[in-house]
């Protein structure tokens, strides 16, 4: 029963699938895929012949193995592959079990006698074997320029472009009309610099009236600094580019890895030939050929470029971890990064076994590993701190030397003194100790704490005062001598009273019994009561009258006992120990601070000499290491030439190098193909092949291969120059085109396959955050370095700033981070575990460990953003303050104004009436609802929730 309904479901989905007879069904198309798949990994992969069955020939099933023949041709019930797989017992693993109608291909195929449609070798090694299809993989064919047809009756048609669109399908329903010249403009300006037009340059290319206006804007925009900050954010994506190393929580920071962002931007900027950017980045090291000394500005670059191979996550230098596992796991990801972004391949799946899909065996996947391993040496690791690369120059070092001696003769003082403090409070607090336990105490001290005796230790013990002096401790010490001189000058207080009124006695003591009385008499008087008898005789004796002031000439033991008090008081409070030693430490710490900065590069620099052996890891197991393999290039890729083990004219392997240049010799049919393909999807939101990162048989078929390899050619013969290639796309008429179709063309082409429309697409989550700042005004153009900082808020949103903790970790004062927070986007901190909440929410890749394409979702808390965030309200009301002040004539002016600026647009009459009356609805609810506000405010406020739905629309929000 199980079989049948097993049978039956397959029958059905065939229908679906178009095979309805055994004739349709081929060896090398449909089912030797199928066994790749789901059985190679036992029976023909790598040397694996379980039950010595191999079924990578169809002659091999023929043979069969222990069992005997694997299939009977022409005998579906006789066939023993078909009984194993229609009963479920193999596949072995569940999620390796074929479908339904994955087992009626292969029935129908035995059922037709099993046939094939080329010729197989007669000997098969276990080495990798590829068939016919899939040496004729699209993908794997040289890259040719093909016949541009001509379609010069199409009056649409300007260029080769929009030649082999037409030509692709006969059936095509022509192109729109071209977008209106502010359309465009807002189009190429937001595709090639990341920021809405200039209002000025809109208004000069509206009033251009020359032939080649649109030329004349493309090269503007070229030439702004902004391109190059626009795409190298795609290149980023693809490489992986993060400021944080992921692979623990703890993610920890790079706090260099902003220079190859830097890097990437100049590189587009200036247009560098591609093939030498890819050069550099896979082996920057070996082009610089750095041995040591002064970089010069070229083996910077050259080496700073080489961090594209240092952005996978890096977790080598947390605790915690499988040291093996983790090294292995960088060395993975960056082989996932190169595949995918420079050859389209997914070459990860072929870690633990040949590719399942792809004719990409394991041991390619470990010989491709062979050309990186000799700088990622997984035995021989160096964690991310040990890879650093000093920028210092000879003459830096020299100076930092000279500054280092000065610090360090302060700290020598420091110490000096420090130990002046120590002996000082020693010998204090040995006086408060029994006189003869002084001198032992005094010897245990100072004796080192291993050469003690136990006696030692033992009067230590006794004596903790003692025993707890040290410099970390003197603040303590400190502490305790000034409630030593408190006491003592509480004391002198007491004393002070008595001294004066003792001595005051003493003198009443010597005046005459007979004037005794009348001089008591005169001292108990207030002062108005006391006649020139009374003054006369209190002048006769002024030791009755003593003061402190006056207390030396009457008695000058008891002055000379409160004046040593308040010396000794004085003296306990002056130098504090803590705070002079403090001095110390602040004075070396300025004096460093002279030093010049030491800057650092994020590199891969390759060791002289380290020529490691590459193993095939069983299972993808790093602790079961197999076969030794060398370095090379894809096998199916018969034509490339070897990548030498040991490249003599290095002193480093040369292996990258030559990879490097393998890759971009022009002839490699990858390559070229996967870069131009990023470009169109960069500017069309979908790539000639719909899936960037996977040009194998999982992946799409391009929908244009004729205009994908024109491209690739033309980007080659172009010098590999990217700005040629935006000029040469962005001159078409496909690029041209309305993104508003008819229906004629809906009909025809629903999901615009067939580019009749240019493609509607929203803004990234970078692009719009920049396109909010750049229209409120509040764009901070700075350049490069070091990237703006992330941190969770109080409700565990990531929002920019700059974390400031306390002691026990609780957030304290703000950071003011000078207007560092109106920076573009390119320039905000990448951490892999804290993404940025809003770029989070129009979905900003995750790097894990690089992202190959953007999705592009419509979720509510996008729109909650417009709505409701204290963000979009803080831009509205910079915008509504931008249009008060460019544009304070009156509310019409305003409204044209933020055309301008948000739509780079003008409004037409209709338009500019509805805004007007919607501001002035606005101020009328806000007069009735706020009515202590002015009517300055009333205008402001009602301005900035116009602003704000601007900023919401969707005009905004997509490019058209």
């Amino acid at each position: 029963m199980q079989r049948f309904i097993l049978t039956f479901a397959a029958l059905l989905l065939l229908c679906r699938l178009g095979i309805s007879h055994a004739a349709d069904v081929t060896w090398e198309q449909d089912v030797r895929p199928l066994l790749k798949t789901h059985c190679f990994h036992c029976h023909g992969e790598a040397g694996e012949k379980e039950a010595g069955l191999d079924l990578r020939l169809q002659k091999l099933l023929v043979k069969g193995g222990e069992s005997g023949p694997a299939i009977v041709l022409g005998d579906v019930d006789g066939s023993l592959l078909l009984q194993r797989i229609t009963a479920g017992e193999m596949p072995p693993d569940e999620d390796k079990l074929l479908s339904p109608a994955d087992v009626e291909v292969i029935r129908k195929w035995v059922e037709g006698g099993a046939k094939v449609t080329e010729a197989e070798p007669d000997v098969v090694g276990d080495g990798p074997l590829f068939t016919s299809a899939e040496r004729n993989y699209w993908a794997f064919r040289p890259v040719q320029r093909p016949e541009v047809p001509d379609t010069s009756a199409e009056q649409r048609s300007r260029t080769p472009i929009d030649a082999l669109i037409l030509s692709a399908n006969e059936n095509h329903p022509g192109f729109a009309e071209d977008a209106n010249r502010a359309q465009l403009l807002r189009r190429a300006s937001i595709d090639l610099t990341g920021l809405p037009p200039a209002p000025e340059m809109l208004e000069r290319v509206l009033a251009d009236e020359s032939p080649d206006w649109w030329d004349s804007a493309v090269e503007e925009l070229l030439a702004s600094p902004h391109y190059g900050e626009r795409w190298a954010r795609h290149w980023l994506d693809v490489a992986g580019y993060a400021d944080s190393e992921g692979y623990t929580d703890e993610d920890r920071v790079r706090p260099h890895a902003w220079r190859y962002r830097d890097y990437v931007i100049r590189s587009f900027e200036n247009d560098k030939p591609f093939d030498v950017f890819i050069q550099e980045q896979l082996a920057g090291d070996e082009l610089a050929n750095w041995t040591g000394g002064d970089l010069s500005e070229q083996q910077i670059e050259q080496l700073t470029a080489t961090g594209f191979l240092r952005m996978a996550p890096d977790g080598t230098a947390s605790g915690g971890i499988n040291a093996t596992e983790a090294r292995n796991q960088v060395v993975a990801d960056t082989m996932q990064i190169v595949g995918s972004s420079l050859m389209g391949m997914t070459l990860h799946c072929a870690q633990c076994h040949d590719h399942r899909y792809d004719p990409i065996p394991q041991s390619d996947y470990y010989a491709l590993r062979a050309v990186f391993e000799p700088a990622l040496d997984w035995k021989n690791w160096k964690s991310p701190p040990q890879r650093q690369i000093s920028l210092y120059t000879a003459a830096d070092r020299a100076t930092a030397k000279e500054i280092e001696a000065q610090a360090a003769a302060v700290e020598k003082e420091r110490a000096d003194k420090a130990e002046e403090f120590i002996t000082r409070t020693l010998e204090e607090e040995l006086l408060l100790i029994p006189e003869e336990q002084r001198e032992a105490t005094r010897t245990a001290y100072r004796t080192a704490a291993k050469e003690r005796t136990p006696e030692q230790e033992a009067l230590l013990k006794e004596h903790p005062s003692v025993a707890s002096i040290s410099v970390g401790s003197l603040y303590l010490y400190d502490r305790r001598r000034d409630e030593r001189a408190a006491k003592i000058d509480a004391e002198r207080k007491q004393k002070e009273t008595r001294f004066i009124e003792e001595t005051k006695q003493a003198e009443l003591a010597k005046v005459p019994e007979e004037e005794r009385e009348a001089l008591q008499t005169a001292l108990a008087a207030a002062q108005a009561q006391r006649t020139a008898e009374r003054n006369e005789l209190l002048a006769k004796y002024p030791g009755t009258q003593v003061t402190l002031a006056t207390l030396a000439e009457f008695n000058p033991e008891a002055a000379a006992e409160l004046e040593q008090d308040r010396k000794a008081a004085a003296e306990l409070r002056s130098s504090k120990s803590a705070d002079v030693l403090k001095e110390y430490q602040d004075k070396a710490a300025k004096t460093r601070e002279q030093k010049p900065e030491e800057g650092f590069l994020r590199a891969l620099q390759e060791p002289a000499g380290n020529i490691p052996q590459t193993f095939v890891f069983h299972r993808g197991d790093p602790e079961q290491p197999k076969d030794v393999v060398p370095p090379h290039d894809l096998s199916i890729l018969e034509s490339r030439g070897e990548i030498p083990e040991n490249l003599d004219s290095l002193p480093t392997s040369g292996r990258r190098l030559a990879f490097a240049r393998q890759l971009t010799d022009g002839t490699h049919p990858l390559l070229a193909r996967v870069i131009v393909n990023r470009i169109w999807l960069n500017h069309f939101g979908r790539g000639i092949v719909s899936t960037p990162g996977d040009f194998g048989r999982l992946g799409d078929r391009p929908t244009h291969p004729e205009l994908l390899d024109w491209l690739a050619a033309e980007f080659q013969s172009s010098g590999w120059s990217m700005k040629h290639m935006h000029r040469v796309i962005m001159k078409s008429t496909v690029y041209r085109q309305s993104s508003v179709a008819s229906t004629a063309a809906m009909d025809a082409d629903p999901d615009n396959l067939m580019y009749s429309r240019f493609p509607l697409r929203r803004m990234e989550s970078e692009t719009l955050r920049d396109a909010l700042l750049a229209v409120t005004g509040k764009l901070n153009t700075k350049r490069f370095g070091a990237p703006i900082p992330v941190m969770e808020d109080s409700v565990g949103q990531i929002v920019l700033g700059q974390e400031n903790l306390d002691g026990e970790r609780k957030p304290v004062d703000k950071v003011d981070l000078n207007g560092e927070e109106f920076r573009r986007s390119i320039y905000v901190q990448v951490r892999r575990t804290r993404t940025f909440s809003m770029f989070e929410t129009f979905d900003a890749p995750a790097m894990t460990p690089n992202c190959d394409f953007r999705s592009s979702s419509t979720v509510a808390p996008q729109s909650l953003f417009f709505m409701n965030s204290a963000a979009i309200v803080e831009f509205a009301d910079f915008f509504a303050e931008r249009l008060l002040s460019e544009a304070a004539e009156g509310t019409e002016q305003q409204v044209d104004r933020a055309w301008q600026l948000a739509y780079a647009a003008r409004p037409n009459e209709s338009e500019r009436a509805q805004a007007v009356a919607f501001i002035s609805t606005q101020q009328e609810v806000l007069a009735g609802q706020q009515s202590e506000w002015d009517e300055a405010r009333v205008k402001r406020e009602a301005l900035s929730v116009f602003c704000q739905a601007l900023l919401s629309s969707n005009r905004f929000l997509y490019v058209e």
